[in-house]
């Protein structure tokens, strides 16, 4: 008699709502929450035009869906990192990078060496014609430029401001070209302090850290005197991957291309150094894919 009242009433469809409802909020309060995945930092490390292998282990991070939710760079792993970050686009990034040339780097002075070989106007020269922002906090992937400051011996991040500036210094190598005057601070190539720089990925809150080192094997030089150059360059990756060596353990994943001997001033192997990236990354990549899933 009471549910034909129900019935009669309305009562019975809304009654019948409501309980489902409930149910249905229920079953959601038993269900666990979908883990977040993990943020990603890709970590790019200094080596001179060893750096075109950055490309290639680019490449195939994308096209294997691995997110880069921060990019942290050193040297030419920040002009690398900011060629990417600009358009988050491997393919614009290995276009651009095709056209970096030797004199887009190494700008030599003719007189007055007295403070360096080069100059570093080139570098700024190129980031200012080749992206389509010229500011760090505008970039569509966040990116983490790292210099040294030879005041204080210590690490300076640029998260924001002009690229060109932060480019520069972090690829100032002391002796090879000018330091670069910022605020109260005179900074240089940030792989004094290590070709890789993994601990800033995460002060910066990384979960996950794939660091790239493209540090040269030991080039012999038995039977031929090395240019100044070669000694300051070949002596300041000595010391930066000797850092990465001995800090290895921040790194979550650790990418190391088989670059051969190819020297760090040596811009006529592009194809070979993208292609090596390419392939050091497939190696690892089916284990980073598995720590995120």
């Amino acid at each position: 008699m009471f549910q034909q009242t129900l019935r009669q009433s309305g009562w019975g469809l809304g009654l019948a709502v409501m309980l489902a409802f409930v149910s249905l909020l229920a079953g959601c309060a038993g269900t666990a929450p979908k883990p977040e995945r993990p943020k990603v930092a890709l970590v790019l490390g200094g080596g001179g035009a060893r750096g075109f292998a950055h490309v290639g282990v680019i490449r195939e991070l994308e096209s294997a869906g691995i997110p880069i939710d921060l990019i942290v760079g050193v040297s030419v792993g920040s002009l690398i990192g900011a060629l990417y970050a600009d358009t988050a686009d491997s393919f614009k990034l290995e276009w651009k990078a095709f056209k970096i040339e030797k004199k887009h780097i190494f700008d030599y002075k003719v007189i007055n060496i007295r403070e360096s070989l080069a100059r570093g106007e080139a570098i700024v020269k190129y980031i200012e014609t080749n992206l389509e922002t010229q500011f760090i906090e505008q970039l569509k992937i966040p990116l983490a430029i790292v210099a040294v400051d030879l005041n204080t011996g210590q690490r300076v991040i640029f998260r924001k401001g002009l690229i060109k500036t932060a480019v520069r210094a972090s690829a100032a190598v002391p002796g090879v070209f000018t330091p670069v005057p910022f605020e109260d601070k005179l900074l240089v190539d940030g792989g004094v302090l290590g070709n890789l720089a993994p601990q800033v990925a995460r002060d910066l809150g990384a979960d996950l850290v794939i660091g790239v080192d493209i540090g040269k094997s030991r080039t012999n030089f038995s039977g031929e005197t090395p240019n100044a150059l070669n000694v300051i360059l070949e002596s300041i990756d000595i010391m930066g991957s000797e850092i990465v060596r001995l800090n290895h353990d921040q790194v979550d994943f650790l990418i190391k291309p088989e670059l051969g001997n190819v020297g760090i001033t040596d811009f006529s192997k592009k194809k070979e150094l993208i292609e090596a990236g390419r392939q050091g990354a497939l190696k690892i990549i089916p284990h980073i894919k598995a720590r995120i899933q």
